[in-house]
């Protein structure tokens, strides 16, 4: 691929990922779709896994575009068998899965936690944990079973995506649910070392990545809004016009990353490069202390 036609200028030619298979659950737009960009720039056959099959399709075509091997599933990641025959199909099409990144989530409402609908903290924790924990949990018996055929015993290894939002405001049950996510990331890969799976989490800070669209399920319609009396977003900044603002993160760097640079750190987690790398939360952005 000439470096003219690299879907990722920033990996400067870098080829880490020739021969792997990298599943990217919930690779049809922001930091998903970066991702699926920054592997297939580095050589890998990418399964892009995504709910809805138009964002997919424009995500294959554009690794079919510059040469690269990109294949779709489609499916609903919050339920185990979305999941798993995710992991299956990838494994019945390409014989292994080498690395596995699950950036499936996001955050809809803002709004103080006692303010939360029970079916709002429902939607968001079913969104943000459960296509980690089922992921995860169907691709390991495929990975431990790839260490024991392998001579190097590389099991492969797998991403989770958290946030910094753990330490933010008015995200309680996105909080939550990543933060569950940061103590999946933890504890398996203390049950899994000796299969030569590593397993390890990026938290990314504000970036710029705009998620358009939504799972008919997720959009705010299909919710009742809360009503969030005025003296309780008196935390929040007001802008030039007198509307409430989102409070931004601390951004160490001053402003937001770029999708790319998140995938960047994806990337290096997952690559070779990281091989004795486990366990650990990589934080993107700074400017956060983490309770932990």
């Amino acid at each position: 691929m000439s470096k003219d036609k690299a879907l990722d200028p920033l990996a400067r030619g870098a080829r880490r990922f020739e021969d792997k298979v990298c599943v990217v659950a919930g690779a049809g737009q922001g930091i998903g779709l970066a991702t699926v960009r920054r592997l297939a720039t580095e050589g890998a056959t990418v399964v892009i896994g995504d709910w809805a099959e138009d964002i997919a399709q424009s995500a294959h075509e554009e690794v079919a575009g510059v040469g690269e091997k990109s294949s779709i599933h489609i499916g609903d990641y919050r339920s185990w068998e979305g999941c798993q025959s995710l992991m299956e199909s990838t494994v019945e099409t390409y014989g292994r899965i080498d690395s596995l990144i699950v950036i499936v989530g996001g955050t809809v409402w803002s709004t103080p936690f006692q303010y939360n609908t029970p079916e709002q903290i429902v939607e968001t924790i079913n969104k943000n944990f459960w296509p980690t924990v089922w992921c995860t949990r169907a691709a390991l018996p495929f990975m431990i079973e790839q260490h024991e055929a392998s001579v190097t015993g590389v099991g492969g290894n797998i991403v989770t995506l958290a946030t910094h939002a753990l330490v933010g405001l008015n995200r309680v049950p996105y909080a939550a649910a990543k933060g569950g996510l940061i103590g999946l990331t933890t504890s398996v890969c203390k049950e899994v070392g000796r299969y030569g799976i590593r397993i390890n989490c990026v938290a990314p800070s504000g970036n710029s990545g705009k998620v358009t669209v939504h799972p008919r399920d997720y959009r705010l319609e299909h919710v009742e809004r809360s009503v969030v009396p005025e003296e309780a977003l008196i935390d929040q900044p007001v802008d030039q016009e007198g509307n409430r603002e989102e409070r931004p993160l601390s951004l160490g760097l001053n402003r937001p990353a770029t999708v790319e640079e998140v995938a960047a750190a994806i990337a290096f987690v997952a690559s070779d490069d990281a091989g004795y790398i486990s366990g650990e939360v990589i934080s993107v952005g700074g400017g956060e202390t983490f309770p932990f």
